[in-house]
């Protein structure tokens, strides 16, 4: 096997700007795809719900796909129509041809998922890429509609937000839609690869995994007089407000969470987790600046999960295995596929006994590709039981460390906590559903008085 060579140091965004080749990434899976729709018109629609940065590059990603027939940008819906049309004028310069999104078809509002959605047909897919907060209304209605689904993670906000997507995804079941989650790493031939090792017993008995995300700070200034308007926190406050985004730990960490799992074939029974702020912040928002996990499995393995968003520290975005034969790295950098196995525990270059074939494309673009594929071959994919419980696995961590209580995996599943019940019934007018004090700071987790479970 050849050795996988450093994937570039960027993002999803950066990832298709900079590389021309991704165009043709589903060149690969090739065929002849039967129609999704009539035999007129096999054309898959995109609806974008949602025009921030994560939907668009879902967007670019979905209309990269070569080789499984035509894909168009056909609606888009936002709350804010600068910010839309931002959006569609980047991606009309980027695929003129596959962007066909007309002045009728852009729409604003609370309500505007439902137009966007409704301007579909089934077999096309809807992306749902808002905050998660609202992600579960989003989604709900797409499969009541029959249109397939795209969902970015976090996926909602707190377990009563997930457990009401769990639903949406049994009644996708029931009607035969498809739905695909952005834990794009999970769809990385690689990785793949190195579980498969794992499953045969390579590595022997998993006992532990270590998964980090530490990086510099990203703190909430001062609002000002915006801080306790509602249409300001939509704006401001993704990864600072729990309510809107789930804070900066589930935003990130999520993916690491999801890769742990992953490798133990299972859910964690419980975790015990701690944290805090550095002493003297001036950050407004509610994240702590370190969450560091300890989840506990059934067989007694554990996952050791680390966040830290402090400047001036040590940077480390990676995720390791040790088994009773071996160690090995599972990711590496931005969600780069660097995978290895080693001759012992001892974690060096100098000392890989084994790597996979090189990912040719990145994660977002495998997703994609086989998200078309099983549109195109009707081909059962609904992936949105395993993307909530890794959401619910993330809370159950954030619940910990915010709690200083250990969390289990029955406490998640029984939980119906929101911290914001009503998200349906938001408006333009609507009161801020969080209120900071008269400094402009949001409410800080105290453990043994906070609770979110």
């Amino acid at each position: 096997m050849k050795r996988d060579p450093s994937m570039p140091n960027v993002d999803r965004r950066g990832f298709l700007q900079q590389s021309g080749s991704l165009a043709a990434g589903a060149a690969l899976l090739g065929g002849t795809f039967p129609a999704v729709h009539a035999a007129e018109d096999n054309t898959i629609r995109l609806a974008l719900i949602g025009a921030g940065s994560r939907g668009n590059g879902a967007v670019r990603d979905a209309l990269s796909v070569a080789g499984q027939g035509p894909i168009q940008l056909y609606a888009m819906a936002d709350i804010s129509e600068e910010r839309m049309k931002s959006s569609h004028a980047a991606l009309k310069r980027q695929f003129e041809s596959q962007v066909d999104v007309p002045a009728e078809r852009m729409f604003t509002g609370f309500d505007a998922y439902r137009h966007a959605i409704d301007a579909l047909r089934p077999g096309d897919i809807a992306l749902c890429t808002t905050r998660s907060y609202i992600r579960p209304t989003h989604v709900e209605y797409a499969v009541q509609k029959g249109i397939h689904v795209f969902m970015e993670k976090p996926f909602a906000s707190d377990p009563g937000g997930l457990h009401r997507l769990l639903r949406a995804g049994e009644e996708a079941d029931r009607k035969g839609v498809k739905i695909s989650a952005g834990l794009q790493c999970r769809h990385s031939p690689a990785r793949q690869a190195l579980i498969q090792r794992i499953r045969d017993g390579a590595m022997g008995e998993i006992l532990l995994v270590r998964a980090n995300r530490l990086g510099g700070g990203g703190w909430l200034g001062n609002q000002g007089d915006k801080v306790n308007r509602f249409m300001d926190q939509l704006m401001f406050g993704r990864i600072h407000l729990f309510w809107l985004g789930s804070g900066h730990m589930v935003d990130y960490l999520i993916h690491q969470i999801d890769e742990c799992c992953w490798i133990k074939d299972a859910w964690p029974v419980e975790v015990r987790g701690f944290g805090g702020r550095v002493p003297g912040s001036t950050d407004r928002g509610q994240n702590i600046d370190v969450y560091s996990m300890e989840y506990t499995f059934a067989d007694g393995a554990k996952a050791f999960c680390g966040f830290r968003r402090i400047d001036k520290t040590e940077s480390d975005f990676a995720t390791y295995i040790h088994g009773t034969k071996s160690a090995a790295q599972f990711s590496g950098n931005i969600h780069a596929a660097t995978v290895h196995m080693f001759n012992d525990q001892r974690i060096a270059k100098d000392n890989i006994a084994w790597t996979p074939e090189a990912d040719a494309f990145s994660p977002w673009q495998y997703e994609w590709n086989e998200f078309i594929k099983s549109i195109r071959t009707d081909r059962a994919h609904n992936e949105c039981q395993r993307a909530c419980y890794s959401d619910l696995t993330t809370l159950m961590g954030r619940a910990a460390c915010h709690t200083g209580q250990t969390v289990t995996w029955d406490q998640i599943m029984n939980s119906n906590f929101m911290f914001c019940p009503d998200v349906d019934k938001l408006t333009y007018d609507s009161p801020a559903p969080l209120l900071a004090d008269e400094n402009g700071q949001f409410e800080v987790p105290v453990p043994g008085k906070w609770k979110e479970i």
